[in-house]
C-alpha cells in the first residue's frame, strides 16, 4: 500500500490566493505552484510597468512560494508561461533567463486571449521539494 502526502503551502511573502485554490501544494516530494501574476504581496495591488517588470514580480512571487515549500529554483523541473502577447516573448525570456540560468527547467510558453486583471504574464511551477 503506497503512502500519499499532501500539504498546503502558504506564505505572506506572495500574493494571497483570490479564489478556491492554494498558493501551492506539496505532494509526494513535489511542489505544484499555482499560476502567479504580478501582484505585490505587501499591497495586494498589481505592480506598474510592462512585461519586464511584471515578469520580475512574478518570479519574486514564485521564489517566495518555493522557499516556503522548502524548495528553490535549482529544484524546478517544469514551468508554464502564459503570455497575453507572444510578441513580448523576448523581453519576458530575458528576465526569466536571469532566474533560470543553471540547468533551466523544462518549459512551455503559450499565448492566451486574456489573463486575470489583464496582466501580461502568468507563470506556474512544478518543483522537487
Amino acid at each position: 500500500m503506497s503512502s500519499f502526502t499532501r500539504e498546503v503551502v502558504s506564505t505572506p511573502n506572495a500574493p494571497k490566493a483570490i479564489g478556491p485554490y492554494s498558493q501551492a501544494i506539496k505532494a509526494n516530494g513535489f511542489v505544484f505552484i499555482s499560476g502567479q501574476v504580478a501582484f505585490d504581496p505587501a499591497t495586494g495591488n498589481l505592480i506598474t510597468g510592462g512585461i519586464e517588470e511584471q515578469t520580475e514580480q512574478v518570479l519574486k512571487n514564485l521564489s517566495a512560494i518555493l522557499q516556503a515549500a522548502g524548495s528553490n529554483w535549482e529544484k524546478v523541473v517544469k514551468t508554464t508561461v502564459f503570455l497575453k502577447n507572444m510578441s513580448e516573448f523576448a523581453q519576458m525570456n530575458e528576465v526569466y533567463a536571469k532566474t533560470c540560468k543553471n540547468a533551466p527547467p523544462a518549459r512551455s510558453t503559450v499565448e492566451v486571449a486574456r489573463l486575470p486583471k489583464d496582466v501580461s504574464v502568468e507563470i506556474d511551477v512544478i518543483a522537487l521539494t
